[in-house]
């Protein structure tokens, strides 16, 4: 149980951050007080709570594409098989990271069409770096001696991956997660212009008709998600290390 500690008030900071964005009936004194000239208050199409179902809708998703494919990467990259392959990939995954998402949107939308599909991809491009390096900076920082010992009590090297390397490497993995997720979820925003819904929503909808209100609502809810699940990954981070910051 103390190692679950580092998680608890995170989780707790989870349900207060979905109880407040349930209570429509606060956003709307919240922000009538705070702008009290403006007649569009809260965003007409959708309540707090379900923005923050659509927004989560495409960080989850994204972000396990990213995790899966950065993780399969990594592992690959750092075997005999894939050391040939070290470079190419790495030139890749930059190039995804460096490639602006809304220029994604735009090649992806004439072929997946406006919606879901064209936001995941261009969030899970843009995921996959962070993930990647520190999947390969944790394996390469497993001990050689430690490698050795596995070698010598005759694990195969699945066996000594799963059982020895990859616990091991965990908190540095779990690391490259948490940048992922928490820049995943600001980048989801811009999903609004293919269709996606989320708290770009509110955002721009807020923008293109001069109700500040409209866009606070989506910017303190995309803050509020991100701060959340960033202290989640960071109390995921320190259970996994007896509550000492991982050495990156």
């Amino acid at each position: 149980m103390r190692a679950l500690r580092p998680i608890v008030a995170p989780i707790l900071a989870l349900i207060a951050y979905l109880s407040v964005a349930a209570a429509t009936p606060l956003w709307n004194t919240a922000l009538a007080a705070a702008f009290p000239g403006e007649t569009r208050i809260l965003y007409p199409d959708a309540t707090p709570l379900g923005l923050v179902v659509q927004h989560l809708e495409l960080v989850l998703i994204s972000s396990a594409i990213s995790i899966t494919v950065g993780l399969a990467l990594g592992i690959f990259i750092t075997r005999r098989a894939g050391v040939a392959f070290h470079d190419v990939v790495s030139d890749l995954t930059n190039l995804g990271q460096t490639f602006p998402p809304v220029a994604v949107f735009t090649l992806a939308v004439p072929l997946l069409g406006f919606g879901l599909r064209p936001t995941v991809v261009a969030l899970a491009l843009y995921g996959i770096l962070p993930v990647l390096r520190n999947t390969v900076a944790g394996l390469k920082g497993v001990p050689p001696e430690v490698l050795e010992s596995a070698d010598g009590v005759g694990m195969r090297p699945v066996q000594r991956l799963l059982r020895v390397e990859l616990p091991l490497a965990a908190p540095v993995i779990v690391a490259g997660i948490r940048v992922s997720v928490v820049v995943n979820v600001a980048t989801a925003t811009i999903g609004a212009i293919a269709g996606a819904g989320g708290f770009g929503a509110p955002i721009i909808n807020g923008l293109v008709n001069l109700a500040p209100a409209v866009t606070l609502e989506g910017a303190l809810l995309a803050a509020g998600l991100a701060l959340v699940l960033d202290a989640l990954l960071g109390g995921v981070e320190r259970a996994l290390t007896g509550g000492r910051p991982p050495a990156v």
